[in-house]
Protein backbone atom coordinates (compact mmCIF):
# COMPACT_ATOMS: atom_id res chain seq x y z
CA UNK A 1 0.00 0.00 0.00
CA UNK A 2 1.47 3.40 -0.93
CA UNK A 3 1.82 6.16 1.66
CA UNK A 4 -0.84 8.46 0.18
CA UNK A 5 -3.43 5.69 0.12
CA UNK A 6 -2.51 4.60 3.65
CA UNK A 7 -2.87 8.18 4.98
CA UNK A 8 -6.25 8.55 3.25
CA UNK A 9 -7.34 5.30 4.85
CA UNK A 10 -6.27 6.53 8.31
CA UNK A 11 -8.26 9.76 7.86
CA UNK A 12 -11.35 7.94 6.60
CA UNK A 13 -11.28 5.59 9.61
CA UNK A 14 -10.51 8.30 12.18
CA UNK A 15 -13.24 9.61 14.48
CA UNK A 16 -13.73 13.36 14.86
CA UNK A 17 -13.53 14.17 18.58
CA UNK A 18 -13.41 17.98 18.43
CA UNK A 19 -14.43 20.15 15.47
CA UNK A 20 -12.68 23.28 14.24
CA UNK A 21 -15.29 25.33 16.16
CA UNK A 22 -14.50 23.39 19.36
CA UNK A 23 -10.80 24.10 18.84
CA UNK A 24 -11.37 27.84 18.31
CA UNK A 25 -13.54 28.02 21.44
CA UNK A 26 -10.86 26.21 23.46
CA UNK A 27 -8.14 28.56 22.19
CA UNK A 28 -10.33 31.57 23.05
CA UNK A 29 -10.65 30.25 26.62
CA UNK A 30 -6.91 29.70 26.91
CA UNK A 31 -6.25 33.22 25.59
CA UNK A 32 -8.62 34.76 28.16
CA UNK A 33 -6.96 32.86 31.02
CA UNK A 34 -3.47 33.84 29.86
CA UNK A 35 -4.51 37.48 29.48
CA UNK A 36 -5.90 37.57 33.02
CA UNK A 37 -2.68 36.12 34.42
CA UNK A 38 0.05 37.66 32.27
CA UNK A 39 -1.07 40.73 30.32
CA UNK A 40 1.12 43.11 32.36
CA UNK A 41 4.20 40.90 32.63
CA UNK A 42 5.92 41.21 29.20
CA UNK A 43 6.10 37.40 28.72
CA UNK A 44 7.96 35.30 26.20
CA UNK A 45 5.89 32.63 24.47
CA UNK A 46 7.88 29.62 23.33
CA UNK A 47 6.32 27.44 20.65
CA UNK A 48 7.34 23.80 21.08
CA UNK A 49 7.91 22.62 17.52
CA UNK A 50 6.55 21.02 15.50
CA UNK A 51 3.23 20.15 17.11
CA UNK A 52 2.45 23.56 18.61
CA UNK A 53 3.03 25.51 15.40
CA UNK A 54 -0.68 25.75 14.54
CA UNK A 55 -1.79 26.41 18.12
CA UNK A 56 0.88 29.09 18.64
CA UNK A 57 -0.19 31.03 15.57
CA UNK A 58 -3.86 30.92 16.54
CA UNK A 59 -3.21 31.70 20.20
CA UNK A 60 -0.90 34.70 19.95
CA UNK A 61 -3.30 36.40 17.52
CA UNK A 62 -5.84 36.47 20.36
CA UNK A 63 -3.45 38.14 22.84
CA UNK A 64 -3.55 41.94 22.68
CA UNK A 65 -0.69 42.75 25.05
CA UNK A 66 3.08 43.09 24.56
CA UNK A 67 4.85 39.74 24.23
CA UNK A 68 7.73 38.11 22.43
CA UNK A 69 7.60 34.85 20.54
CA UNK A 70 10.36 32.26 20.30
CA UNK A 71 10.56 28.53 19.72
CA UNK A 72 12.16 25.37 21.00
CA UNK A 73 12.45 22.10 19.14
CA UNK A 74 12.81 19.12 21.41
CA UNK A 75 11.38 15.69 20.84
CA UNK A 76 11.12 12.24 22.31
CA UNK A 77 9.44 10.59 19.35
CA UNK A 78 11.21 10.69 16.01
CA UNK A 79 10.06 7.60 14.12
CA UNK A 80 9.29 5.75 17.35
CA UNK A 81 5.58 6.38 18.00
CA UNK A 82 5.90 4.97 21.53
CA UNK A 83 8.38 7.65 22.53
CA UNK A 84 11.92 7.40 23.73
CA UNK A 85 13.04 8.18 27.26
CA UNK A 86 15.58 10.84 26.28
CA UNK A 87 14.76 14.31 25.02
CA UNK A 88 16.56 15.23 21.81
CA UNK A 89 17.19 19.00 21.51
CA UNK A 90 17.11 20.28 17.93
CA UNK A 91 16.86 23.99 18.85
CA UNK A 92 16.85 25.87 22.15
CA UNK A 93 15.16 29.26 22.58
CA UNK A 94 17.24 32.16 21.26
CA UNK A 95 15.84 35.05 23.31
CA UNK A 96 17.41 35.85 26.71
CA UNK A 97 15.05 34.31 29.27
CA UNK A 98 16.51 35.77 32.45
CA UNK A 99 14.01 37.58 34.66
CA UNK A 100 11.11 36.97 32.22
CA UNK A 101 7.86 35.06 32.51
CA UNK A 102 7.81 32.21 30.00
CA UNK A 103 4.80 30.43 28.46
CA UNK A 104 5.59 27.10 26.81
CA UNK A 105 2.99 26.36 24.13
CA UNK A 106 2.50 22.72 23.15
CA UNK A 107 -0.15 20.79 21.27
CA UNK A 108 -0.79 18.12 23.90
CA UNK A 109 0.33 17.35 27.44
CA UNK A 110 0.62 13.58 27.45
CA UNK A 111 3.61 12.05 29.26
CA UNK A 112 4.90 15.51 30.13
CA UNK A 113 8.58 14.61 29.81
CA UNK A 114 9.38 16.90 26.87
CA UNK A 115 7.69 19.90 28.49
CA UNK A 116 9.43 19.11 31.78
CA UNK A 117 12.83 19.17 30.04
CA UNK A 118 12.08 22.48 28.30
CA UNK A 119 10.74 23.96 31.55
CA UNK A 120 13.90 22.88 33.38
CA UNK A 121 16.06 24.50 30.69
CA UNK A 122 14.13 27.78 31.04
CA UNK A 123 14.46 27.70 34.83
CA UNK A 124 18.22 27.20 34.46
CA UNK A 125 18.24 30.46 32.46
CA UNK A 126 16.94 32.28 35.59
CA UNK A 127 13.50 33.13 34.25
CA UNK A 128 10.88 34.44 36.69
CA UNK A 129 8.31 31.70 36.15
CA UNK A 130 7.48 29.09 33.52
CA UNK A 131 3.88 28.44 32.55
CA UNK A 132 2.57 25.73 30.24
CA UNK A 133 -0.27 26.21 27.75
CA UNK A 134 -1.63 23.26 25.80
CA UNK A 135 -4.52 22.68 23.46
CA UNK A 136 -5.09 19.15 24.77
CA UNK A 137 -4.54 17.70 28.21
CA UNK A 138 -4.35 13.89 28.26
CA UNK A 139 -4.01 13.01 31.99
CA UNK A 140 -4.01 9.26 31.36
CA UNK A 141 -0.63 9.52 29.62
CA UNK A 142 1.42 11.06 32.45
CA UNK A 143 4.87 9.63 33.13
CA UNK A 144 7.01 9.93 36.26
CA UNK A 145 9.17 13.03 36.04
CA UNK A 146 6.86 14.76 33.58
CA UNK A 147 4.73 17.87 33.98
CA UNK A 148 1.78 16.92 36.16
CA UNK A 149 -0.77 19.43 34.85
CA UNK A 150 -0.77 22.42 32.51
CA UNK A 151 -1.27 25.96 33.72
CA UNK A 152 -3.56 26.71 30.77
CA UNK A 153 -5.45 24.06 28.81
CA UNK A 154 -8.06 24.01 26.12
CA UNK A 155 -9.60 20.54 26.24
CA UNK A 156 -9.17 17.49 28.48
CA UNK A 157 -9.09 14.39 26.31
CA UNK A 158 -9.13 10.64 26.84
CA UNK A 159 -6.58 8.03 25.90
CA UNK A 160 -6.60 8.17 22.10
CA UNK A 161 -3.99 8.21 19.37
CA UNK A 162 -4.64 11.75 18.11
CA UNK A 163 -4.15 13.54 14.79
CA UNK A 164 -5.02 17.01 13.51
CA UNK A 165 -4.44 20.64 14.58
CA UNK A 166 -0.71 20.02 14.96
CA UNK A 167 -0.81 16.39 16.10
CA UNK A 168 0.74 14.03 13.60
CA UNK A 169 1.07 10.49 12.42
CA UNK A 170 4.68 9.96 11.26
CA UNK A 171 4.98 13.66 10.40
CA UNK A 172 1.73 13.76 8.40
CA UNK A 173 -1.85 14.88 9.08
CA UNK A 174 -0.94 17.84 11.34
CA UNK A 175 -2.91 20.03 8.93
CA UNK A 176 -6.28 18.35 9.54
CA UNK A 177 -8.75 20.80 11.04
CA UNK A 178 -10.17 19.43 14.25
CA UNK A 179 -8.90 16.67 16.51
CA UNK A 180 -9.37 13.05 15.47
CA UNK A 181 -8.86 9.73 17.21
CA UNK A 182 -7.05 7.29 14.94
CA UNK A 183 -8.34 3.79 14.50
CA UNK A 184 -5.45 1.84 16.03
CA UNK A 185 -6.14 -1.17 13.79
CA UNK A 186 -4.97 0.80 10.72
CA UNK A 187 -1.65 1.49 12.44
CA UNK A 188 -1.27 -2.12 13.59
CA UNK A 189 -2.07 -3.27 10.05
CA UNK A 190 0.65 -1.04 8.60
CA UNK A 191 3.30 -2.39 10.99
CA UNK A 192 2.28 -5.98 10.36
CA UNK A 193 2.58 -5.43 6.59
CA UNK A 194 6.04 -3.79 6.72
Amino acid sequence: MNKSHHLQQIVSQAKLLHSEVDIEDAIDNVARSITTELEHSNPIFICVLVGALILSGKLVEKLSFPLQLDYAHATRYGDDANGANNVNWLAKPSLPLSNRNIVLIDDVLDGGLTLAAIKEYCEQQNCKKVYTAVLLDKPSGRKPGGIDKPDFKGITIGDHWLIGTGLDYKGYLRNLTGIYAMDKSSVIEEYSNS
